[in-house]
């Protein structure tokens, strides 16, 4: 495993199972122990350490000659923006940063299916885990190479969208099209380590440093629409946010100005 930040390798592992835990990526069950060897290249006690923490942190649960099993999360409530876009000019450009549209960049449409909503996506968009969504995972390429892997979950009834529509137009444009009045979006940025799938599709080594973006896309009605995650890499994608002043002499603080703006 190539280590791409100063922590230890059995940490790296453990960051990035929580990840794809919390994901709800492991709904038939967690790798053994040989296969998670293989796929980040450590020796077994490497993993047996991640998994440990895992298991104390009551996110997985090892049982012998039966495997390991991941437990219920209990699911982060979605935050809403308290402002919105106030003229056409300015949800324009909020739309077409929310699309991540760049001059010159292209899409790789990877996997586009419905299936059962995970729990944890279920909570985000307010519907029944289990219910039908659309599933989409793209790949987003710039000049130097790829730039982002893109996973979006939308209801079934709002997404009847095929690969070539979704290699041509974003997501938002097409539910657009189809009648969807986009209203806001609730949106947080972290870091997460990348997973062999994700180094494959990135063209990163396992365990480097990702931007990561979750996005909740609300209609006017206030009703979510649809769920995003965005792996970013560093190296190829910038936020730049124009900020302003407000309030009273006595607490005045920072507010957004202008929409997230993504800086190639």
């Amino acid at each position: 495993m190539t280590s791409a930040l100063p922590v230890p390798k059995y940490h790296q592992v453990y960051l990035v199972l929580r990840e794809q835990l919390h994901e709800g990526r492991f709904s038939a069950g967690v790798p053994g122990e040989i296969a998670l060897m293989r796929e980040f290249g450590v020796a077994r006690v490497t993993v047996r350490k991640a998994l440990e923490r895992l298991a104390a942190e009551r996110l997985i649960r090892r049982t012998p000659g039966r495997g390991t099993v991941p437990l219920p999360q209990q699911t982060r409530p979605a935050s809403a923006p308290t402002r919105e876009a106030a003229d056409g000019e300015r949800l324009g450009a909020w739309f077409e940063n929310l699309s991540g549209i760049a001059a010159g960049a292209s899409v790789k449409v990877l996997t586009v299916r419905v299936m059962p909503c995970p729990p944890t996506v279920a909570g985000a968009l307010a519907i029944a885990a289990g219910a039908p969504v659309q599933k989409a995972q793209r790949v987003r390429l710039v000049r130097e190479g790829p730039q982002s892997h893109i996973t979006t979950y939308v209801p079934q009834a709002l997404a009847p969208f095929g690969r070539r529509q979704l290699a041509r137009q974003p997501i938002l444009a097409l539910m657009e099209e189809a009648g969807v009045q986009i209203g806001r979006a609730a949106q947080s940025v972290s870091a997460r380590l990348a997973d062999a799938e994700m180094a494959r599709h990135l063209d990163v080594a396992v365990g480097s440093a990702l931007l990561s973006v979750q996005r909740l896309v609300f209609d006017r009605r206030g009703h979510p629409v649809q769920w995003l995650l965005g792996l970013y890499r560093p190296d190829r994608y910038e936020m730049c946010v124009e900020l302003a002043r407000v309030g009273g002499v006595d607490a005045k603080v920072w507010v957004s100005k202008t929409p997230t703006t993504p800086v190639q």
